[in-house]
C-alpha cells in the first residue's frame, strides 16, 4: 500500500517551503504597513507547524516511492498548499471570506485559474495581492515541479512524481537528471517573468503592478491588482506587452528552451504543435477581429489589439481581460469557448486539453479517411517524426471521453443548482480547462464568481484541481483498484 512515512515527509518538506513562500509576502506587508501583517505571520506560524507535524510521522522513512505514491503525493499537495495557502485569506480582516471563499480563491490560485470570488481587490492590502499572484506563479510550473528543482534528492522515483503532474500525452525529454532539467526550464520561467516586469514598468506600471501582472501573465494565471484587469490602466502597449508574454507562456518550456540555448528557431517553426497553436490564434483573432468592426463598429487597430489579446488570454487559460467579452456578438463567445477547451501547448503554464491533442485528433481524421479508401494499409500516426503509438491513442481516446463526460455532468449539476445554462457551460469549461472568465450575462467575464453557491464553489474548487492535473491523477484515487494492496 501507500508508503505513509514516505509521504509524510514529503508533505512536511512542501508545506516549510510554502512556509517560506508567505515570509516574502509577510516582509511586503511590513513594509506596505497593511493589516495584514498577523494574518502572514499566524499563517507562517501554522504552515510550519503543520510541516514540522509531518516530518515527525516521516521520521526514518525510506526513500522509494512507487507509482501510487506519486499520484497520491501530488494531488494531496495541491489541496494541502490550498488549505493552508487560504490561512491568509481567512485571517486578514479586510477579506472577510468565509472557508468556502478562502478555499476556491487559493485553489484557484494554485491551479492558475483565475476565477475569484473577490468583488473589490483594491481595498486588499499589499501583501495579500502579492501573495494571490505568487500562488498562480507558483502553479504555473507545478508545486511538485518546482521542489524537484529545489530539493532533487528528497525522493528517489522523482521521475514518476513528474510524470503524475506533468501535462500533455507526450512528454518533453528532460536532461538525464530531472532536477537539472527542471532548473533550466525555471530559468527560463524566471527571465520570462522578469523580461515580463520591465516591459510593463517601461509602459508606465509602477513596480508593484508590474511584478504582480508579469507573474500571473507568465503563469498564465489572470489574478489582477485592479478590479478592471489591465482595461483598468487604458494603455495600449500593455496590452500587447500582456499578449506577447502569454503566447510565449504558452508555448513548450522545453521547447523554448532548446530554441534560446542551442539557436534552433527553425525547431520551433517546424513543430507541428506550435504550428498549430499559431495558426488557431491568427484564424480566431482574424474572425473576432472582422465582426467586432461589422457589429460593435470597432476600429481597425481597437479590433486586432482586443481580439488577439482575449484569444491569447483565453487560448492560454490567462484569464486577463482588456475589453468586456459579455458585449461582443454571441458568436465570438463559441470562438473563445473552443479556444478554452483546446489550450495552449503542452509543458507550458497554459491549461485546456492542449493543443498536442488537437492536433493528434487531426492526425487520427486524417488517416481515418485514408482507411476508408485503402482498408489493408498500415498508416502510421507521426508528430515531430516520432510515431505515436497504438497505447497513446487509446489514452487521448480515454481522455477526451472522460473529460467530456465530466463536461456534460458537471454542467447538469451547475443547472439543478440553480446557475444559468450559458454560465453552467462556460464554467465548467472554465474550470476544467484552468481559464478563469467565464461568458455569459449573469456571471460575465468581468465578473467576480461571489454569487454561485457554496456548494458550487466547492464543486469548481475540485473542477479546477481535477483539470490542472489533468483527469487521471486525481480521479485514479477515487478508483477501487487504487487502495488493492496489489
Amino acid at each position: 500500500m501507500l508508503n505513509l512515512r514516505l509521504i509524510s515527509k514529503i508533505f512536511g518538506s512542501l508545506l516549510l517551503i510554502e512556509a517560506w513562500l508567505m515570509f516574502w509576502c509577510l516582509i511586503i506587508a511590513i513594509y506596505h504597513g497593511g493589516n495584514d501583517i498577523f494574518a502572514f505571520a499566524a499563517s507562517i506560524v501554522l504552515t510550519i507547524a503543520g510541516g514540522v507535524v509531518f516530518r515527525l510521522l516521516g521520521r526514518n522513512a525510506d526513500n522509494l516511492m512507487t507509482r501510487r505514491d506519486s499520484y497520491f503525493v501530488v494531488t494531496i499537495t495541491w489541496i494541502l498548499f490550498s488549505l493552508f495557502g487560504m490561512l491568509p485569506f481567512m485571517i486578514c480582516p479586510t477579506s472577510h471570506l468565509s472557508l468556502t471563499d478562502a478555499f476556491f480563491e487559493s485553489m484557484s490560485g494554485f491551479t492558475t485559474t483565475g476565477a475569484t470570488i473577490i468583488d473589490d481587490v483594491e481595498i486588499y492590502p499589499k501583501g495579500l495581492l502579492f501573495w494571490r499572484s505568487l500562488t498562480q506563479w507558483i502553479g504555473g510550473l507545478g508545486i511538485v515541479f518546482f521542489t524537484i528543482a529545489i530539493l532533487p534528492s528528497m525522493v528517489k522515483g522523482s521521475v514518476k512524481v513528474f510524470a503524475a503532474e506533468a501535462t500533455g500525452p507526450i512528454r518533453s525529454k528532460l536532461h538525464p537528471r530531472l532536477s537539472t532539467g527542471a532548473k533550466w526550464i525555471w530559468v527560463v520561467y524566471i527571465v520570462l517573468t522578469l523580461a515580463c516586469m520591465l516591459s510593463y514598468m517601461a509602459c508606465g506600471m509602477d513596480l508593484f503592478d508590474a511584478a504582480n501582472y508579469a507573474m500571473t501573465s507568465t503563469a498564465t494565471g489572470g489574478f489582477a491588482t485592479t478590479n478592471g484587469s489591465l482595461a483598468s490602466f487604458h494603455s495600449p502597449a500593455e496590452e500587447y506587452v500582456c499578449t506577447f508574454f502569454c503566447f510565449l507562456a504558452g508555448i513548450n518550456f522545453m521547447l523554448l528552451y532548446i530554441c534560446v540555448t542551442r539557436f534552433k528557431i527553425k525547431a520551433l517553426l517546424k513543430n507541428a504543435e506550435f504550428r498549430f497553436y499559431i495558426s488557431m490564434i491568427l484564424i480566431a483573432t482574424i474572425y473576432i477581429m472582422v465582426e467586432l468592426m461589422m457589429r460593435n463598429h470597432y476600429d481597425f487597430e481597437r479590433a486586432f489589439r482586443v481580439s488577439i489579446f482575449q484569444v491569447v488570454s483565453f487560448f492560454t487559460s490567462t484569464g486577463l481581460f482588456s475589453d468586456n467579452a459579455a458585449e461582443w456578438p454571441h458568436v465570438t463567445w463559441v470562438v473563445l469557448a473552443v479556444l478554452m477547451f483546446i489550450g495552449g501547448m503542452s509543458g507550458s503554464t497554459s491549461g485546456g486539453i492542449k493543443s498536442i491533442r488537437g492536433v493528434m485528433l487531426l492526425k487520427i481524421v486524417r488517416n481515418e479517411f485514408r482507411q476508408i479508401l485503402h482498408p489493408n494499409a498500415v498508416l502510421p500516426l507521426k508528430i515531430n517524426g516520432t510515431n505515436v503509438t497504438q497505447s497513446k491513442r487509446v489514452t487521448l481516446l480515454a481522455f477526451l471521453t472522460l473529460y467530456l463526460i465530466l463536461a456534460v455532468i458537471c454542467a447538469f449539476v451547475m443547472i439543478m443548482a440553480g446557475v444559468d445554462h450559458t454560465n453552467s457551460v462556460t464554467i465548467t469549461l472554465s474550470c476544467m480547462g484552468n481559464v478563469g472568465p467565464t461568458l455569459g450575462m449573469e456571471i460575465g467575464p468581468t465578473m467576480s464568481w461571489a454569487q454561485l453557491p457554496e456548494m458550487v464553489k466547492w464543486f469548481c474548487a475540485f473542477l479546477m484541481l481535477v483539470g490542472r492535473l489533468e483527469l487521471f491523477s486525481v480521479l485514479v484515487l477515487f478508483t477501487p483498484a487504487f487502495w488493492k494492496e496489489n
